[in-house]
């Protein structure tokens, strides 16, 4: 019989313990997708919205986060986005498609000979630190400590 869980997920929670929509570090292994993940997934609507202001009100703040040369050669954005702009939000604002995100998180893909090398803890943690201003930016925006 299969068992009922396949996979391995572990969830580097925020300091805030319960929440598991904080902002936290998460690596994934399953027998066909492995990947270390940055950021918070599916955060409820009063915290998505606390992101979506904060990237409206401090743009090159975000920009700086999201677009981190060394952050974006490791990571990929990934998640799930609205179809159109959230209300609220100007449909023509020059960040539409990021205010669109309902998830902010980042993915990075890894191979079955990542997690078999003995050197996979200083990956991810190398991989972790990587993701400061993306993950700094997330927790000013919803006022918790980085």
């Amino acid at each position: 019989k299969t068992p009922y869980k396949t996979n391995i997920g572990i969830h580097f929670r925020h300091r805030l313990g319960k929440d598991m929509h904080a902002p936290g570090y998460y690596i994934h292994i399953a027998p066909d997708e492995i990947f270390i993940g940055i950021g918070t997934w599916h955060p409820p609507s009063d915290a998505l919205l606390q992101i979506r202001e904060h990237i409206a009100e401090y743009p090159k703040k975000w920009l700086t986060a999201r677009d981190d040369k060394q952050f974006r050669k490791e990571f990929d954005l990934y998640g799930e986005k609205l179809k159109s702009g959230p209300r609220g939000f100007p449909k023509d604002h020059k960040l539409i498609e990021d205010l669109k995100w309902k998830d902010f998180i980042a993915v990075r893909n890894l191979n079955k000979s990542d997690i078999q090398n003995e050197n996979f803890v200083e990956l991810s943690s190398r991989l972790f630190k990587t993701a400061t201003p993306y993950m700094k930016f997330l927790c000013d925006a919803l006022g918790v400590p980085y």
